[in-house]
């Protein structure tokens, strides 16, 4: 039987599950509060620069493939993907970074160069990381979070001490050299949590990093987000935008439309991709499935405080990503989830697309993004912004020895308020909720609500987690679970 359904919010959760679902012949609106589609992936432009204002790493690209794959389409169908090389780099200090291939074998040679014997290691530690990829990625990440039943397989039973060890302790068991254990510790970050909170099972996330390899769309992330739109547009979805939801009608504990702009708009399924915790708020609080404590309770991945950056010169001794930790790693995670404070020594990301994407700057010119993690629901003033600015941006013209600050044409920061004012996030935090053991499949937020029929969710907050690939997973689980409930 085919539905009027509303979808709240149009990041790639909503983008994905309004495809899945226009495909069944559903009738397909999607809602979004601010002036372009895409959520936490928008564009900003500025004086002839783009920058993509959230997620800059295109990872696990076989996700993607998988979701056009739905669709009879491929990836390549909507836009082009550039492998990079170097993935990345790390800075440790002047003149001294180490530099991640683009395959694992010239990785393990890297390995191999700083630490006698770690190489081979590396290989076993990386087999074992496909395994574990073959298991969550694809399948594991593919259940809807209904049971714990899901979670136990003959693979998972196999690998069951996994999970109750962390990937900090994995990984220092097989490697000495802290910078090796730092660029290991790093992809499950992604996850929104410390490794020492992080299950050794999520070491998939390092065959994502090393094994699968890092991508960058030719124009940007947003070439995702058209390229999903295009493919919605296709399937006969609607897109609505300045669209600001203000409530979620209620009637005889079902959900039966939407306030949007004083006017009620009718449905027979509302599914909202928006921050989950917000849009409880848009319930009477008696349809809630959860309190402000249980909210209170979760571990919730950093905010972030980023800056957009226009340089009139092109910028040396850089690549396209890179990773400054040439201060305390620990430090700066005891700040952002043990006692909750602005880091004194910042660990710090920066991004320059118009090394690979010659559109994302005038000629001569470079566009920089920077990104430094922070706890989330902390302070945030112009005044802190400016301060964390210096501190950076002093760091890298040292790190990278060369002068930037008087090429600055302009720049636009975008921290922990903006997240609240903008997104609606929880605290203002930039990824979702952490992916800790306590925080894992069927203990998320659930894709169906527990208290009012024809209401769904889906995105960061619920189920598989945070990321881009899990978002796309997301998205085509709420729309199966909506259709076994028709």
């Amino acid at each position: 039987m085919k539905k009027n359904i509303k979808i709240i919010g149009s990041g790639f959760s909503s983008l994905a599950a309004a495809c899945y679902l226009a495909q069944k012949g559903h009738k397909v609106t999607v809602y979004e509060k601010n002036t372009s589609i895409g959520g936490r992936a928008r564009q900003l432009k500025r004086d002839g620069f783009t920058f993509d204002m959230g997620p800059s790493w295109y990872w696990m690209p076989d996700v993607f493939e998988r979701f056009f794959g739905d669709f009879n389409t491929k990836p390549s169908d909507y836009y082009e993907l550039i492998k990079l090389s170097p993935a990345y780099r790390v800075y440790y200090g002047i003149e001294d970074f180490i530099a991640i291939a683009d395959n694992l074998d010239e990785i393990i040679q890297t390995f191999e160069s700083i630490e006698k014997g770690s190489g081979s290691i590396l290989a076993k530690f990386m087999a074992e990381a496909k395994s574990n990829y073959d298991i969550a990625i694809k399948d594991l990440v593919y259940r809807p979070g209904v049971s714990a039943l899901e979670l136990i397989t003959k693979e998972t039973a196999l690998k069951v001490g996994q999970f109750f060890s962390n990937i900090s302790k994995d990984v220092r068991k097989k490697f000495k050299n802290e910078r090796l254990i730092q660029i290991l510790e790093f992809p499950v970050l992604f996850l929104g949590a410390k490794p020492s909170d992080t299950p050794s099972f999520y070491s998939f996330m390092n065959y994502a990093d090393f094994g699968m390899g890092t991508w960058h769309p030719k124009t940007g992330m947003y070439d995702v987000i058209r390229g999903m739109e295009s493919l919605a547009l296709e399937l006969g979805v609607i897109f609505k935008t300045n669209s600001n939801i203000e409530k979620i009608i209620v009637e005889n504990k079902t959900a039966v439309a939407l306030q949007i702009n004083g006017e009620r708009i009718n449905a027979d399924i509302i599914l909202s991709g928006a921050d989950y915790h917000h849009s409880e708020t848009l319930l009477d609080e008696e349809h809630r499935a959860y309190s402000e404590k249980y909210w209170a309770s979760k571990t919730f991945a950093p905010s972030s405080l980023l800056f957009y950056v226009g340089f009139n010169k092109k910028i040396e001794n850089i690549t396209h990503h890179a990773l400054f930790f040439d201060v305390d790693f620990n430090q700066h995670a005891k700040d952002i989830y043990d006692e909750p404070k602005w880091p004194d020594n910042p660990l710090f990301y920066a991004n320059f697309p118009s090394i690979t994407d010659e559109t994302a700057a005038p000629k001569g010119m470079e566009s920089g993004f920077f990104l430094i993690p922070l706890a989330p629901g902390i302070e945030d003033t112009e005044a802190l912004r400016e301060a964390y600015f210096e501190k950076i941006i002093d760091r890298f013209e040292t790190l990278t020895q060369q002068n930037i600050k008087n090429n600055i044409i302009f720049k636009e920061s975008f921290c922990k308020n903006d997240f609240e004012e903008v997104y609606n996030s929880y605290k203002g935090n930039a990824y979702g909720m952490a992916n800790t053991l306590l925080q894992t499949a069927f203990l998320r937020p659930k894709l169906k609500s527990k208290k009012v029929e024809n209401l769904y969710f889906t995105g960061q907050l619920t189920v598989p987690g945070p990321g881009v690939p899990p978002a796309l997973i997301s998205g085509k689980l709420v729309s199966e679970l909506i259709e076994k409930h028709l």
